[in-house]
């Protein structure tokens, strides 16, 4: 459902401007609000989420899923936890819709999709690696590699229960805003993905942004 926020983005005291193949790596504390911005139009920002107390609990597709009887997210949405408790709520959309399905891309996928060639490019799973080895405080592991959403990516479900990856549904300036309602760690990998046309094939930056 198509939200705009009552947020102004001057009054954010934190931004920061994520280049394509770039991660980050931040701990929101309870209450704060995050906003990902969709800078240039179909990119896709593919995100996993942590309990930043325990990291043990995190994201879960499955619970999210079955939580809201919805294979996608926007605005109402809520994130729970592989404890099946609430993480965080869409609480603004200007895209409309978010996928839960189409999981990162890795060196091993590439090959699989594409072809032997694509296996040294660039992945998302490459760009989660090496902020767990840059970010030992945390205590990420490879094994905290799960279930991630990839907002603004379309993977729409065909009538035979298949998955394609399609042209993306977003556009310039376009933001997801979710308010965290436990103290989460945030990682993202923004995709770099040059074989499929979820971003245009054309990797673009994104922001985040925090109040």
């Amino acid at each position: 459902m198509i939200v705009t926020s009552s947020l102004r983005h001057q009054d954010a005291y934190y931004r920061q401007r994520i280049n394509a193949g770039d991660y980050w790596l931040y701990r929101l504390e309870a209450g704060r609000t995050l906003r990902i911005t969709d800078c240039e139009g179909n990119q896709a920002a593919d995100t996993l989420f942590f309990n930043a107390d325990d990291t043990a609990e995190r994201y879960s597709m499955m619970d999210t899923v079955r939580g809201q009887n919805n294979l996608f997210l926007s605005t109402g949405s809520v994130l729970r936890s592989n404890e099946d408790r609430p993480m965080l709520a869409i609480v603004a959309d200007t895209c409309g819709r978010h996928d839960t399905l189409g999981g990162a891309c890795a060196t091993e996928s590439n090959t699989v999709r594409y072809s032997l060639e694509k296996r040294h490019m660039h992945a998302c799973r490459d760009s989660w690696m090496l902020a767990v080895a840059e970010h030992p405080e945390y205590g990420l592991t490879k094994r905290d590699i799960t279930h991630n959403i990839n907002f603004f990516m379309n993977v729409p479900v065909t009538a035979d229960g298949g998955l394609t990856f399609a042209d993306g549904i977003s556009a310039p300036g376009k933001y997801v805003e979710l308010e965290a309602l436990m103290n989460v760690l945030v990682l993202i990998s923004n995709c770099p993905q040059l074989n499929n046309p979820c971003n245009g094939y054309n990797p673009t930056p994104i922001e985040v942004s925090l109040w």
